[in-house]
């Protein structure tokens, strides 16, 4: 059954065409400090989880990074990066109550070794 579930929810997540990058919302966390001892309420982590500028990169559409005039160097990120984006990028969407983006290949502002500890400024 579990198996049959997982894939299941797998095939769901959209194809990005295109230039453009699906990328998934990180956990970011239930509580406010490194203890633990705060939680945070519902509505701060939806406000954090609508703001949030790091990105997981999911999967990439088939023309992303392709102009050579616009991305002379070659691609900003791969499959799996952690990115840094503008707060608010994207197309938002929900899948069994996991959120992802749609971003353009040029939103991409940096890569980031490890997600915890960014936050809008």
């Amino acid at each position: 059954m579990t198996e049959e579930v997982t894939q299941e929810t797998a095939t769901q997540l959209p194809e990005p065409t295109g230039y453009r990058i699906l990328c998934a919302v990180p956990d970011l966390g239930d509580t406010l400090d490194e203890e633990g001892l705060i939680i945070k309420a519902d509505k701060t982590k939806e406000l954090e989880s609508l703001a949030t500028v790091v990105l997981f990169v999911v999967k990439m559409g088939d023309m992303c990074y392709k102009d050579d005039q616009r991305f002379p160097t070659g691609p900003w990120c791969a499959e799996g990066d952690f990115v840094l984006v503008r707060a608010y990028a994207g197309t938002r969407i929900k899948i069994h109550g996991r959120e992802f983006r749609i971003i353009n290949d040029d939103s991409v502002e940096a890569i980031v070794d490890d997600p915890r500890g960014y936050s809008r400024a």
